[in-house]
């Protein structure tokens, strides 16, 4: 299917996931061009698609509800890949209006445009939407694992789920589905909590973990993402589900030390706080149907290598992240976290 792929847009290009697809499809898929469509929420930033080939990569600045923008944008494209969302929890729990417009009515919208055109449409989900495991369940999420969402915000991914799946079934929209585990890497927003810890560290702050620290997150380099979210673009069979993970089960005290340790502080330098309500506890993804039917398999398998990395990413970009620093440091300050 590579072959007939030469435009795609992708929604959401401006935030952390689908900033980092954009460059690596323009640096692995020279004969492809993208079109950027995203809102420019507080999670949406332009400094991401800096270097860009601005004669491979458009940006529009819309939302993806706007049902005529949305049309004008797939008549043009051969293929769409659906990053856009809202995604952190703690805001869901908050308000969560913003994730049912978006990340339903959305995707709606987006479904429709796909179904007028007959565009390939890859919708990029999480693996949050089959809700938790027991810390000691040895079981991992499978294609087929049971919908049990626990937040407003993996609820509102698993109802998008749901409409893609019935949009390929009843109107024939060629579609596949992937489910990720956790994303790390650079241009993540320092709300989320790889980047939190590090910036707090670098501001002088003490890091702070959720409850009892062993909730157990299953991370996966952002640039093995791309490739994956692209592999099965390339190869998936139309309307199957992905799951995206690579082996990468730690619990978040483990994260959080590992940082500690990497930036020279004392492993116990943070402070506890009170769990968010709902917590799920284990995130484990089993990505085999992936492997061994697409062919595909992570590069970044060092965890603390990739870690060391995201690291050395913030130290030389405090620019790109003191201002979102300060607002969400605030926000938390309100809310005792």
């Amino acid at each position: 299917m590579s072959e007939s792929i030469e435009h795609i847009v992708v929604t959401g290009g401006a935030g952390f996931i689908g900033s980092n697809f954009v460059h690596w499809v323009l640096d692995n898929k020279p004969a492809v061009r993208v079109s950027v469509l995203d809102a420019l929420t507080y999670a949406g930033n332009l400094e991401n698609l800096e270097g860009c080939d601005p004669d491979r990569m458009t940006f529009v600045h819309g939302d993806i509800c706007d049902a005529d923008l949305v049309d004008s944008l797939f008549a043009e494209a051969d293929a769409c890949v659906h990053f856009a969302a809202e995604s952190h929890n703690d805001n869901s729990i908050s308000d969560p209006s913003p994730f049912l417009k978006t990340n339903v009515y959305g995707t709606f919208t987006l479904l429709e445009a796909a179904r007028k055109h007959g565009m390939r449409f890859h919708h990029v989900s999480t693996d949050e939407v089959y809700g938790d495991l027991a810390l000691d369940d040895p079981a991992r999420f499978t294609e087929d694992s049971p919908y049990k969402p626990s937040s407003p915000y993996s609820s509102s991914k698993a109802a998008s789920d749901h409409l893609v799946r019935a949009w390929h079934r009843t109107y024939g929209v060629p579609i596949t589905i992937s489910n990720c585990s956790n994303n790390y890497g650079p241009r993540q927003h320092i709300e989320k909590f790889i980047p939190r810890q590090v910036t707090n560290i670098i501001s002088g702050l003490r890091p702070k973990l959720y409850g009892d620290g062993k909730n157990i997150r299953d991370w996966i380099h952002t640039e093995d993402h791309s490739s994956a979210v692209w592999t099965i673009l390339e190869k998936g069979r139309l309307g199957e589900t992905y799951l995206i993970g690579a082996d990468g089960e730690r619990s978040n005290i483990d994260v959080l030390q590992a940082i500690l340790t990497a930036m020279g502080s004392n492993p116990d330098d943070f402070d506890w706080v009170k769990d968010r309500p709902g917590h799920d506890r284990r995130y484990a993804i089993d990505s085999s149907k992936l492997r061994k039917e697409l062919g595909w398999e992570p590069l970044h398998t060092s965890f603390s290598e990739g870690l060391a990395e995201t690291i050395e990413w913030y130290r030389n970009n405090p620019a790109w992240w003191a201002d979102a620093k300060r607002v969400t440091e605030d926000k938390y300050k309100a809310l005792g976290q």
